[in-house]
């Protein structure tokens, strides 16, 4: 059992920056690939960004490359998402996830995901 608790979110104007944390429970954290997620008012959880286990594979959404980078420490057991030139369109709650998989590949369908945060709030303002 995971448990994931995120931080970091809060309201930022458009152009602005912030870094959210998701914080694990658990010895068996490198052992998992991790994600994040977001979903804005009215529309599905979409996938955000992804992490291998060992931190030397990542994927990210076509909307957040070359702005968002996700990043781990396995010694903290956290996972990380550092956004830059936010926009209005980013606002949503932002979801850490954990994918026990043994599979080399980090996968980006929610419903691969086998853990989930309560979410942090991240809003961007025009």
């Amino acid at each position: 059992q995971v448990q994931l608790v995120e931080s970091g979110g809060g309201l930022v104007q458009a152009g602005g920056s912030l870094r959210l944390s998701c914080a694990a429970s658990g010895r068996t954290f490198r052992s998992y690939h991790m994600a994040w997620f977001r979903q804005a008012p009215g529309k599905e959880r979409e996938f955000v960004a992804a992490v291998s286990w060992s931190g030397g594979s990542t994927a990210y959404a076509d909307s957040v490359k070359g702005r968002f980078t996700i990043s781990r420490d396995n010694a903290k057991n956290t996972v990380y998402l550092q956004m830059n030139s936010l926009n209005p369109e980013d606002t949503a709650v932002y979801y850490c996830a954990a994918d026990r998989t043994t599979a080399t590949v980090v996968r980006t369908a929610p419903y691969a995901m086998d853990y989930w945060g309560k979410g942090t709030l991240v809003t961007v303002s025009s």
